[in-house]
């Protein structure tokens, strides 16, 4: 695998994580799958540590610009949590190499990645709609208050459970949840939401993955150097993006990985 290679498509993957909050792994377990050659249990494990180390440098860029709401990170991590602890107690008995997992894998990854493309859709269908500003400290307190309390720790499960299993799932499905939670909440914030809350939950199920032998530490070093000024800059540039377009070419995109993914 040329070095060059990994590292741009790191910095690509980054870019557009930072500018539209889709997930890493939606994008870069594919690649890795089929333009690099990595076995699906490996592309998932090394994925979900390059997104979390990817995304915690997005999230600090978040913070500082005061864009994090942590109050919805915190629902979200409720759920999220646990259900990736639970997740890799499964995997651990069952063998992550195993023919039986690997085919699960796969096969999930294909679902995951349809789910996402049609995520995607939903949320190019309904940027123009939201707003970009919240008016006070109490609109924003207002807009962060689910409609019930139990909602985000629920579809923080489904999604941890997602996620530890394909890696794909915390982006641009996370983003569509947060939509139908935090209808008031504006955009830069569900994308903000988004990113953050992925960072423990990533962390959790790569370093998990990690004690299960499925991470390629030198590959995910290369993908990192790109990655990380990849977000970076990309952070700086999302309030400047025509993400309707971005978000529908993607979408595309991801519908034939998944496709191709589940007729392996």
């Amino acid at each position: 695998m040329p070095d060059i290679a990994i590292i741009l498509a790191g910095f690509a993957v980054g870019l557009i994580v930072g500018l539209t909050g889709v997930g890493g792994g939606s994008l870069m377990t594919p690649i890795l799958i089929f333009f690099f050659g990595v076995k699906p249990y490996l592309a998932v494990g090394t994925d979900l540590l390059f997104a979390a180390f990817t995304k915690m440098g997005g999230t600090v860029s978040l913070a500082r610009q005061k864009l994090v709401p942590w109050r919805v990170v915190a629902q979200l991590s409720a759920g999220s949590l646990p259900a990736a602890v639970l997740t890799l107690g499964v995997l651990r008995q069952l063998g992550p190499a195993s023919p039986a997992v690997q085919a699960l894998m796969t096969n999930t990854l294909g679902v995951a990645l349809l789910l996402t493309a049609a995520a995607m859709l939903y949320k190019a269908a309904r940027g123009k709609q939201m707003a970009r500003h919240v008016a006070n400290s109490d609109a924003l307190q207002q807009a962060t208050r689910a409609r019930h309390w139990s909602l985000p720790v629920l579809f923080g499960a489904l999604i941890g459970t997602l996620v530890t299993l394909t890696s794909v799932g915390a982006g641009a499905i996370g983003v569509s949840v947060l939509l139908l939670l935090f209808p008031l909440l504006p955009l830069p914030r569900i994308v903000a939401a988004d990113i953050a809350y992925a960072v423990p939950l990533t962390l959790v199920a790569g370093l998990g993955h990690a004690s299960l032998g499925s991470v390629d530490w030198p590959l995910l070093a290369k993908l990192l150097a790109g990655s990380l000024p990849g977000i970076w800059l990309g952070t700086r540039l999302m309030r400047h993006t025509p993400e309707r377009v971005v978000r529908s070419a993607l979408s595309v995109l991801l519908a034939y990985a998944g496709l191709k993914l589940i007729a392996l």
